[in-house]
């Protein structure tokens, strides 16, 4: 069974969609624990389903290597086999992304290489694109640069709000998260640098 730590900063709506997949017990992984940047909404999640939290507050840091090193303290307790960042808004330190690659993995509301960074839906919107999408990709030391997993395109509407089409691309990437997540544990999907 593989052990999943998921990492979060917001609300967790595809924490919660992992966690209700992960449920199932034909399902062959288990979320052990989830951990925040900060008293995120989503840890709300964790306590339903009876996962263990922790918070690690950036804020609480003098620069990102340390909150790294408490990070990747916290997440060695719990020995995961897999590290979903699911919506953490931060960059993770080079030094826990080489202590634990090629077992993290990021989800983003873009079709990358198209739009990395923080604000893939917006930028998408202002380059005037007819699709973009959502990708599950390893994370590296570079931002969303790391090697693809899975990807579909998202149609753009013209009426398109930032707000409208992030919440079309959601359910996409909830549901390649899943896949690939399911795809790792059953080994039909090796992680690699």
């Amino acid at each position: 069974m593989l052990t999943v730590a998921v990492l979060i900063s917001g609300s967790g709506s595809n924490l919660r969609a992992l966690l209700e997949a992960a449920s199932h017990p034909d399902f062959p992984a288990r979320i052990v624990v989830v951990g925040a940047d900060r008293d995120a909404e989503g840890l709300a999640h964790a306590e339903a389903f009876g996962i263990p939290s922790f918070t690690v507050p950036f804020r609480s840091f003098d620069n990102r290597e340390a909150w790294g090193e408490e990070l990747a303290r916290q997440l060695d307790v719990w020995t995961p086999d897999l590290i979903v960042l699911s919506g953490l808004m931060r960059l993770l330190p080079a030094a826990l992304v080489a202590r634990y690659a090629p077992q993290i993995i990021n989800t983003h509301p873009a079709y990358l290489p198209e739009f990395p960074g923080a604000h893939g839906v917006r930028d998408a919107l202002a380059a005037g694109v007819t699709q973009t999408g959502a990708s599950v990709i390893v994370v590296d030391d570079g931002v969303d640069s790391g090697p693809i997993l899975a990807q579909e395109r998202v149609p753009v509407q013209e009426d398109d709000t930032e707000h409208a089409l992030h919440e079309r691309i959601k359910p996409v990437e909830r549901r390649l998260l899943i896949d690939v997540v399911r795809r790792v544990a059953t080994g039909e999907l090796v992680l690699t640098h």
